[in-house]
């Protein structure tokens, strides 16, 4: 039976990802097919390429996302993302999805028609930037005829992209409904607003999941709280460890 490993956005939070990775690769459990949005998408591609967990933390915590996150509207937001391309390639330098040795399906918003959009071959780093654009943060980014925002925006857990393509769903989400941390940016409150306006599409999405990871120690983290990736790294690695080895949990 083939397994899907799902990967949702949540900023700086998608680094709990990483932990998630590190704990299912450790039981044997690999993904044979990934699909992403957000920063999940990011994360999902590392991997994807063959990347460690704990080389894809190393990566995140030597790299300066800040210089690109700068807040900005209308060009000067896209042009700190499309920046981020650099950055990307330096990683991955092949830049297709078909050099993936695992599949990645990345799922994306376009703007304008309302509908999600999901990009599996060709280019990589464009659509997986596209699918980091927080509306409000970032401008949408222009890509094959669409205006492209961040796939959660309409899904922030693509489970159906995979449905048919794998039997066993694992469902890594890092946007916990509830949150110990004060919001203090305009920001936040506009992602935040986004989460909770998805709240019961999410739910929904949950039960496609055979098995569910979502640590509840990630609401105490912003969505910009990239200076603390070992903690989310931690974070994500021991709640999926202990998940595993609860002798309730159900493997393929």
């Amino acid at each position: 039976m083939k397994t899907a490993l799902i990967l949702s956005g949540g900023g700086a939070r998608g680094i709990a990802h990483v932990g998630v990775a590190q704990a299912l690769w450790e039981r044997g459990v690999r993904p044979d097919v990934i699909s992403a949005t957000s920063s999940g998408a990011f994360v999902g591609a590392l991997l994807g390429h063959g990347y460690q967990p704990g080389d894809i933390l190393k990566i995140i915590r030597d790299t300066s996302f800040y210089p690109y996150l700068r807040f900005g509207i209308g060009a000067n937001g896209l042009l700190h993302m499309r920046k981020m391309e650099d950055v990307f390639r330096k990683f991955i330098p092949e830049n297709t999805f078909e050099s993936l040795q695992t599949p990645l399906v990345v799922t994306a918003t376009d703007i304008v028609s309302g509908e999600e959009v999901h990009f599996r071959n060709g280019e990589l780093a464009l659509p997986v930037l596209a699918s980091c654009c927080i509306p409000g943060l970032f401008s949408p980014m222009l890509y094959n005829g669409h205006h492209l925002v961040d796939g959660g925006v309409l899904n922030n857990l693509p489970v159906e992209p995979v449905l048919g393509e794998a039997g066993y769903m694992i469902g890594s989400h890092c946007n916990p409904f509830n949150l110990d941390k004060p919001l203090k940016r305009t920001t936040e409150i506009v992602y935040r607003s986004l989460i909770l306006a998805m709240h019961t599409k999410t739910k929904a999405r949950f039960a496609q999941c055979d098995l569910l990871i979502e640590p509840p120690a990630l609401s105490r983290f912003s969505i910009f709280d990239f200076r603390k990736a070992d903690q989310l790294f931690e974070v994500g690695y021991q709640y999926t460890k202990t998940l595993l080895n609860d002798e309730q949990t159900l493997f393929p």
